[in-house]
Order: structure tokens, then sequence, then C-alpha cells
């Protein structure tokens, strides 16, 4: 059998390619940043041959890092943005539009026209979600209402919706393959999590063509080759499953009550809840974490919006620092946030407030705040928001969290994780492979071809670099998070309604 795993990460801001080894770990990786659009407040587009482009653009770059060709891999996993809204033609392979991302509450009015009309109890007992912008099916709506002519092609079945993963798959293969995972398709507010299936009723509520949507399979199987042309040779696409699912996947958390969350763009935070789906009463989301075969794994889900992405700002919006790497030096000038609290609600406030129309705020501030107490106050926003969402996930589970496990990139700054650890007051574990996102689609394709025969390999796989012990005092705690609630308050519902996102 071919000696590596191919994993295609495509994110938010960056497109990552990364080989691994049978022991889980990296042999060689390439990533490339591309264009953020944002043609207005609350609005956020990608152009998906930027997305195309990027991505198997870092795939080759990889496999000759690591003096590799198509036949050294057993197989590839595709791992993705999720929510991210594309439209193309299936006769050219064009996208009719820019992608609208998962960040963009372009339809916001549309979820409140479905909330007035009582329509959101349909929605998650159905889909375990909430009606917001966040997810694809209003996104769709969008465009296919925004766009002349556009419903009617959908209905003849010329246009084909999809999310990244979906759009990267039907490329790779050469455009004989239109398929998606179930744990992409649980995010798009029109598939039944209990059925297997795109729902009816949620469709023809939208207004959505069937005729548009992919076929939704479990997240490890071979669903195509790769076309000779973008490696020199086919090679099996084994492997599917949103970015963050992914990452739960590649912590190991197999069991029920495990719970991982990963530090990127925005902070996601999964709890394995087993073979059922446990129903949120503390706006988090009941979503698919992944299947292999018949066997469906559910979690519990809550979503911060801008995590990392605050440190973009601070870069891109401020110019404080010239690389994202800076903000740790930064904030490490002063010893604390000096009172300051910055909420980063830049496009809204995902769970457990799901609130559009909330916007950033800094509070705080005083004639000696520096540029190091607004950057050590933005990165404690990231450990705030976790907080905000471990509190109702144990509401939830009726569980007490003993450890976190954590990845992404902000994971890796360590005054971070140990904040974090004592805001919780429990441990924070970080593993020895923090892209633990593109090593989930990595396992999930080898599981596919038998390169790994079972997940207890997998699990086996897992190596601790570093475990964050809580040192924080609880009074101390206690004020700090109340502080960022007060902050949090001045920051829902700013934006007027109607205003900039609709």
């Amino acid at each position: 059998m071919a000696k590596y795993i191919l994993a295609l990460d495509q994110g938010t801001t960056s497109s990552r390619a990364i080989v691994f080894g049978h022991d889980g770990r990296i042999v060689a990786s390439a990533q490339q940043e591309f264009e953020q659009i944002l043609p207005a407040p609350g609005l956020v587009e990608h152009d998906p041959e930027a997305i195309w482009s990027s991505q198997v653009s870092v795939a080759r770059e990889a496999l000759a890092r690591a003096s590799l060709a198509a036949a050294d891999i057993a197989a590839l996993g595709v791992t993705n943005q999720r929510e991210t809204t594309i439209l193309w033609d299936r006769h050219t392979g064009r996208p009719v539009a820019n992608a609208v991302v998962w960040q963009s509450r372009a339809s916001a009015g549309i979820c409140d026209r479905l909330k007035a009309d009582g329509l959101e109890e349909v929605f998650r007992a159905k889909t375990g979600l909430v009606v917001d912008a966040y997810f694809s099916g209003t996104k769709i709506k969008h465009l296919l209402d925004t766009h002349e002519g556009l419903r009617r092609r959908a209905e003849k079945g010329e246009i084909l919706f999809g999310t990244v993963d979906t759009w990267l798959i039907w490329r790779l293969s050469g455009g004989t393959r239109h398929v998606t995972d179930y744990s992409n398709a649980s995010r798009t507010l029109i598939y039944n999590i209990h059925t297997l299936d795109w729902d009816d009723e949620l469709l023809k509520l939208l207004d959505i063509p069937r005729a548009m949507l992919p076929e939704a399979r479990p997240s490890s199987e071979v669903y195509a080759q790769t076309s000779d042309q973008w490696f020199g040779g086919p090679i099996p696409i084994g492997g599917d499953a949103g970015d963050q699912q992914a990452a739960t996947f590649g912590q190991g958390c197999f069991q029920p009550g495990e719970a991982k969350n990963t530090y990127g763009t925005g902070c996601f935070l999964l709890l394995n809840t087993g073979q059922r789906p446990v129903r949120s009463k503390n706006n988090l989301l009941t979503t698919i974490g992944w299947a292999l075969g018949d066997e469906v794994t559910y979690c519990l889900e809550g979503s911060v919006f801008v995590a990392g992405a605050v440190v973009q700002w601070l870069r891109d919006g401020l110019g404080l620092i010239r690389s994202s790497a800076e903000v740790e030096r930064l904030a490490a000038t002063v010893p604390d946030s000096g009172g300051v609290y910055f909420v980063p609600a830049f496009v809204g406030l995902g769970a457990p407030h799901w609130d559009p129309y909330a916007r950033g705020t800094v509070l705080g501030i005083t004639r000696g705040t520096t540029a190091g107490h607004l950057a050590r106050a933005a990165v404690e926003s990231m450990a705030f928001q976790t907080c905000d969402l471990i509190d109702a996930m144990q509401k939830d589970a009726d569980v007490k969290l003993t450890a976190l496990k954590v990845d992404g990139g902000a994971s890796l700054n360590d005054p971070l994780m140990q904040f974090q650890a004592d805001l919780l007051g429990v441990r924070v574990r970080r593993p020895q492979v923090a892209e633990t996102t593109a090593l989930g689609a990595a396992y999930l394709a080898g599981l596919a071809v038998g390169y790994w025969p079972d997940t207890a390999e997998v699990a086996r796989n897992w190596i601790l670099d570093r475990e964050f012990q809580p040192a924080m005092e609880a009074p101390h705690r206690d004020k700090l998070r109340g502080r960022w609630r007060d902050a949090l308050a001045r920051a829902l519902d700013w934006e007027e309604h109607g205003a900039g996102a609709t």
C-alpha cells in the first residue's frame, strides 16, 4: 500500500495541504492565503476560483516538498470551512456568483422573516440548528432570490449547490461526482439529521430546488478518484468532513462526553454525545459529527464567529502588528488587559447569543491604555467566548467537563491557553500535532482504504504536547467573567435591524 495520506484543509482565510504518515505526524505541508471580499458591513464573500486554485496549488506544493507522487498517496481527505455556499453551472463548471461565506449576514433578513412566521421550531426539530444567517440554506435562497433567472435554471438541474467540500470534490473528480458528507449536510438548515436526507418541507419553505443538491454520504468512503491532470495520476478521495467535525475526529474524541475546542478564524467547541442527537436548551447546535458506515455520531456544538480573525483585524485593520505571530509578543508587553474588554462581534455573535445585530465593542479604555492592552484584550476574548460555550454545553449535556482538548492556530499561544485554563478552572490539553482538522480528514480517508484498520489505532496516535493547569483564584476568575458579561451586554443588538446585511 502507498505510504502516506494527503489532507486538504480548505479554511476561511487560507488553503492548506498536509501529508501525514501512519503515526499521524506531518511529513510536509503548504499553505496559501486568499482574498477576503467585504462588500459591505456584515457581508463576507470569497471567489470560488480562488478557493480552488489555492487549494490545488498547495496540494501540489506539499507533495513536491515531500518528493512524493500520486502513487505514494493511499488516499486523499477533504475538510472545509462549513456553511459557505457556492453555486455553479453544471455544464461549464463556472461559479455563477461569489461564495457567500459562513460569517456573512447577507440572509439575516430572510431569517428574521422565518422567525416572525413562527417557523424556527420546524427547522430546529429537523436540523438541530437555529434559524440564523450562519447556515447555508438561507444563503442559497438569498442567491436564488437576487440573481435573475437563477432559480429557474436550478429547477432545470443546470445549477449545482455545494459547500466547499462539494465544490472541491467536484473539481478534483473532473466534474464526475456531486457529493457531500453527512456532517457538512447537517450544517445547511435543509438536511434532516434524523432521517439522513434533504427535507422536502424545509426545501419548500426556502424555495430551494432539490435538483441542485449533492448526494449526502458517510464521512469515510471512496467517493471518487482525482483526475490525472491535478497530481499526475489518480488518488482515491476517501474522507470528507466539515472542519470542526474533522478536528473532533482528529483529536480522538470518539467517546461520548469527550470535547475539543478549535481556535481558528472562529472558535468551535464540540462535545461527542454518541449515537443519539441531544436537543439543546441553551442555544447550542445539535449536529452530525461523522458517520462511519451506518454508524452516525452526533455532537453538541457551540460556534464563536470571530476568534483568531480578531488578530487578523489587529494586523490588517489597525496595523498594530505586521504578522499574526506578533500578537503574542505585543500582548506580553503588559501584565494584563488593564481593565480593557474586547467583544469582537464584527459579524454579530454566534452561540449562545445568536445575535446578528451585535457589533464589535471595546470597553474600559483609559489614557493609559496601550496597544499591548488592546492586543491582550483581543486575545483574551477567545477564552471568554469559549467559557460562555462551555457553560451552555455543560447544562445541555448534564456533564462537568474535567479537561478540554484544544487545537487550531491560536492554541499554540501558551499565555492564551493558560488564561483559558484559569477561566474554566479545568485542565487544557494540547496535542503534539495541532493541525487536527487536517489530521481528522486524513484519518477518515485512511480508514476508508484500510490504511488504518480502526479508530482504536487512530486514538493511539494522540500524544500530549502540553497540559495547562488552572492557577487563578476563584474570586478573581468570577470578577473577570462578570466584567466580560457586562461588556457583552453592551455589544448586543447594536446594529439597526434591516441596516447593513439583509
